[in-house]
């Protein structure tokens, strides 16, 4: 271990900001990484698991919200399209709702909708139907159709580009072909888009056939095409962004097993190759990761020994103060005022011991969280050079 002086464990520290109110929540913020990395330690796989459904959550309901917030306004860019219905495949169903329109099963079910003078509302699924309910006078078109199919499309996808690199990048940590994930991706939002609209296609027509309230009909909505949806990707994502371990782990075994098998060398070769690949990837996951911890570690340890160093001169005070008070009681005939001054001077002498005692643990931890940080700095730039790739400050 390296024996540091205070000035250069003070260096390795990155200042607070000279704002009150930032600095507050840098404190925090510090801490709770501190924390965090600590239980890491001592849970990896629990803690990797609560990581990526943390963040999974977290950017998941963050482009839901932005989607949101962009189909408050989109769908008007296309109002001269409220009026083309866009319903296919445009099953009849035999059941009404309940202002009498008929219903259909359709994947995509964008019917143009009508608000009547009494506050009905029609839907129109063909152009007859369409032509009909606008030679009603009193009737207003809504925000429905072709635009607000256009627009929901457009909102999602704008969601989805967003979603792709903070999930892959942050989440899954992933160092995997971007184009071939993103493709890959794509797929996957275009067929979990199209299978959770052909259950709604199901649900829908039974719910307003049998009357439900218009709140609960949008809540099953949100709750099939919002929540199915994650659920499906968090598994999607799991397959999409392998774990980086298990890819070299598994890209090992079949090398060692071809070799095993007196495979070709051509066989051989191009295993190997994958092997590295997978294996490269692994390292650079490993080494940015490590490097970002023990960075996070060495900034918590030595707070929390400038913290102890802070500490300890009260711990002293008290127990000098205390020592002079139990030898004026020594001066003194009251035996019982003798016995409390030695009570206290016992206890404040032995907080002052452990406050010395915790400045001494926190200096060799702070020290070995320093050593270990310029060891996994060290290690990162080696794999990053090795691998070509630009080293970040």
């Amino acid at each position: 271990m390296t024996n540091y002086s205070e000035q250069q464990l003070q260096e390795q520290l990155k200042p607070y900001s000279q704002n009150g109110f930032v600095a507050f929540f840098q404190k925090i913020w510090r801490g709770w990484l501190s924390a965090w990395y600590g239980f890491s330690d001592k849970h990896p796989t629990l803690a990797n698991l609560i990581y990526m459904v943390f963040f999974f959550i977290v950017f998941s309901e963050g482009v839901t919200i932005f989607q949101f917030l962009v189909m408050t306004f989109l769908p008007y860019a296309f109002e001269p399209m409220w009026s083309q219905p866009f319903v296919w495949p445009a099953i009849e169903l035999p059941w009404k709702d309940a202002a009498g329109n008929a219903l259909n099963y359709a994947i995509f079910n964008e019917p143009v909708k009508f608000l009547t003078a009494e506050g009905k509302t029609i839907l129109a699924s063909t152009a007859e139907q369409v032509a009909a309910a606008q030679a009603v006078e009193g009737n207003v078109l809504q925000v429905a159709g072709l635009g607000n199919f256009i627009a929901f499309e457009i909102a999602t996808f704008l969601a989805q580009v967003i979603n792709f690199p903070l999930q892959r990048n942050i989440t899954y940590r992933s160092h995997g072909n971007p184009w071939y994930q993103a493709m890959w991706y794509f797929i996957g939002w275009v067929l979990v888009s199209i299978f959770t609209n052909a259950v709604w296609g199901i649900m829908n027509p039974l719910m307003m056939w049998w009357n439900w309230n218009e709140v609960v009909i949008g809540l099953i909505k949100t709750v099939l095409t919002g929540g199915v949806s994650m659920a499906i990707f968090f598994f999607v994502f799991l397959i999409l962004f392998p774990d980086n371990k298990k890819m070299a782990d598994k890209a090992k075994a079949k090398l060692e097993k071809l070799q095993a098998e007196g495979a070709s060398a051509e066989a051989i070769a191009k295993a190997e190759a994958a092997y590295k690949k997978a294996q490269d990837i692994l390292d650079r996951s490993v080494a940015e990761k490590d490097r970002a911890t023990s960075v996070s570690l060495a900034g918590a340890k030595i707070m929390k020994y400038f913290a102890a160093v802070k500490n300890l001169p009260a711990a002293e005070q008290a127990a000098a103060s205390a020592k002079e008070s139990l030898d004026n009681a020594k001066a003194g005939e009251d035996a019982e005022a003798l016995a409390q001054n030695v009570e206290t001077y016992s206890a404040a002498q032995t907080e002052a011991i452990e406050a010395k005692q915790k400045v001494d643990e926190a200096y060799r931890e702070a020290c070995e969280a320093v050593d270990n940080k310029i060891e996994k700095e060290a290690a990162y730039v080696a794999t990053m050079e090795r691998l070509g790739l630009p080293v970040k400050a």
